[in-house]
C-alpha cells in the first residue's frame, strides 16, 4: 500500500475514535462500565502519536503495530478483542490490499475475534458488526465501499432491540435492550472511516 494512503486510513480511524469518545462512552454508560470511550481514545491516542512510524512500515506491520497498542492500552474487553482483530489481520493481509484477498484476511480475524470473545452474531456485541461486514466485504462487486459502510450502520443499529448475552451488559438482562452496543458502534465507526478514504 502506498505510504499516504496507508496514512491516511490510519488518520481516518483514529480521528473518528478520539472524535465520537463522548458518544461510545455515553453508550456503554448505558449498558456497560461507561469506559469505551475512554479507553478507546486511550489507545488511538497512542496510535496517533507514533502515526510517522505507522506509516513508512510495511502494512502488515503497521496493523501488528496497532494491534500491539490497542491490547496494552485499551484495557477492559475492547482492548484485547480489537487487538485480536488487528494482530490477526495483520497475519493474512496482503501488501497491496488486492479485495478478495484481503476480505479473505478480514474474515479470519472476525473469527479470531469470535474466538477470543468466546461469542457470536446476535449477542450484542461488536460481532454483529464485524461479521455482517466481512460477509459484504466477501462479496465484492459495484460500489463495494459504500456497501460496507452503509452494512455496518446497519449492523450497529440492529444491536438495540436486542438483548446482550455477553459481557458487562449481559448482567442487566432486558434491560440492555433499547441501547446501541458501544462496541458496535465503535466497529462501525471504524469501518466507515475506512470505507471514506479508499472510496469505491
Amino acid at each position: 500500500m502506498e505510504q499516504g494512503l496507508q496514512r491516511r486510513i490510519i488518520e481516518a480511524i483514529t480521528a473518528t475514535v478520539i472524535t465520537h469518545a463522548d458518544e461510545l462512552t455515553h453508550l456503554d454508560q448505558q449498558i456497560g462500565d461507561g469506559d469505551h470511550g475512554l479507553n478507546m481514545k486511550r489507545g488511538f491516542d497512542a496510535v496517533l502519536a507514533d502515526i510517522d512510524n505507522l506509516a513508512a512500515k510495511p502494512l502488515s506491520e503497521a496493523v501488528k503495530a496497532i494491534g500491539t497498542m490497542l491490547v496494552m492500552k485499551v484495557g477492559g474487553a475492547s482492548g484485547p478483542l480489537y487487538g485480536t482483530l488487528f494482530l490477526a489481520l495483520a497475519k493474512e493481509i496482503p501488501a497491496d490490499c488486492e479485495p478478495t484477498a484481503t476480505a479473505r484476511a478480514f474474515a479470519g480475524a472476525v473469527e479470531a475475534v469470535k474466538a477470543r470473545g468466546k461469542s457470536q452474531t446476535g449477542q450484542k456485541t461488536m460481532l454483529d458488526v464485524l461479521v455482517p461486514v466481512a460477509e459484504e466485504f466477501g462479496a465484492g462487486g459495484d460500489g463495494l465501499g459504500a456497501r460496507v459502510k452503509a452494512r455496518a450502520f446497519a449492523a450497529a443499529e440492529a444491536t438495540v432491540p436486542m438483548k446482550a448475552v455477553r459481557g458487562r451488559a449481559s448482567f442487566l438482562g432486558d434491560r440492555s435492550i433499547g441501547h446501541m452496543d458501544p462496541g458496535a458502534r465503535s466497529a462501525s465507526l471504524m469501518i466507515a472511516a475506512v470505507c471514506d478514504v479508499v472510496g469505491g
